[in-house]
């Protein structure tokens, strides 16, 4: 007798495909990969030498209380504020699992990341993008998304707004969720405190670690207590528990690196702009209008080159990249030169 899988059973999550990261083009890859957005001099090797360091022979602790600890401290909060996890992902999924129904609606300021619109479908709760942050909520909002900044706009809003949004999501019983995963890579303040905002905060971008996935939220005690209920045993290994652990060490190798990342970024956004219409706000990536994304993608792809089409994001004319070091940087630049000369420039 074969189990029943069907979608239409009540109370069971919808059957989904998973949420394709890198676009359409999220194949395996081994050229010059400008779809990802980490920073070209990682991983950071304090970081690293965490992970060396970890017990991986036991169990770690489940209730990883010298990790939360120690970042409290250094966010100048308290430890049943802190909430860790294996990727801002496993996040998104525990707060639409813990605050979405069927029926309720999740807000997003501009195009969500893919994970967590996919997170509120298997919630059966619908996703509306907004172009601003509301001064009022629509019946049964429960949870308002921000990139902070934004992906791929790089666009933020300012912290009055954010703290004008978080009193908005309080009156209707909301939560205001700020995702900071590009934030270390910017000059953005850091976001106002407030019992209805939860910040989401994936270092592993900016230290070139993403492999292994650090991830933690700032909030309300009551919300963080709503996310470990949600979580497993030990659903952090040691590895990334340790990584998480050596973050307020590694800021040395943000301060040598971050600088140099911007002025690439710089510099390539500056290169892209005489090829078509450019956008960068100080971010590592922009996004460059190109006509047919899917195309440019494809022939791209064809020569060693990945860059990100912005089609799911509502942007079926531009793509995205993300700086590199300088040299390969420019071998980006001669293959655009080449396929965008063959199709004209895109202003």
């Amino acid at each position: 007798m074969t189990a029943d899988l069907s979608t239409d059973r009540p109370g069971l999550a919808p059957l989904l495909p998973r949420a394709a990261h890198g676009g359409p083009d999220a194949q395996p890859f081994t050229g010059l990969d400008f779809s990802v957005n980490t920073n070209p001099y990682g991983p950071n090797p304090r970081l690293i030498q965490a992970v060396r360091d970890a017990d991986h022979a036991h169990y770690p602790d489940p209730t990883y209380a010298r990790v939360r600890e120690r970042l409290a401290a250094w966010h100048a909060t308290e430890p049943g504020g802190v909430a860790l996890a294996t990727g801002a992902s496993d996040l998104l999924h525990r707060l639409t699992r813990a605050f979405l129904g069927g029926g309720d609606t999740l807000l997003s300021l501009h195009a969500p990341f893919g994970e967590l619109a996919r997170a509120a479908a298997l919630q059966r709760a619908s996703v509306q993008v907004v172009p601003a942050l509301p001064t009022t909520l629509p019946a049964r909002a429960r949870l308002v998304y921000v990139g902070y900044p934004h992906n791929p706009t790089g666009h933020a809003p300012t912290p009055a707004e954010l703290l004008a949004a978080a009193d908005t999501c309080a009156a209707a019983g909301a939560l205001l969720i700020v995702d900071e995963a590009y934030a270390p890579f910017t000059v953005l303040p850091v976001p106002p405190r407030h019992p209805a905002l939860v910040r989401l905060l994936s270092p592993g971008k900016a230290h070139g670690i993403v492999g292994a996935r650090p991830a933690y939220a700032l909030a309300a005690p009551t919300v963080v207590a709503a996310l470990d209920n949600l979580a497993p045993a030990w659903h952090v290994t040691a590895a990334t528990a340790a990584v998480l652990a050596a973050l307020p060490h590694g800021a040395r190798f943000l301060a040598e690196t971050l600088p140099r990342v911007a002025a690439h970024a710089s510099e390539l956004a500056a290169d892209l702009g005489r090829l078509g219409r450019t956008e960068h706000a100080g971010t590592p990536f922009m996004t460059l209008r190109v006509g047919d994304a899917a195309a440019v993608t494809a022939d791209l792809r064809e020569g060693g080159i990945r860059v990100r089409d912005c089609t799911s994001y509502g942007l079926p004319d531009c793509i995205r990249v993300s700086t590199r070091l300088p040299g390969e940087n420019a071998a980006l630049l001669r293959a655009l030169t080449a396929r965008l000369g063959r199709g004209g420039r895109h202003g």
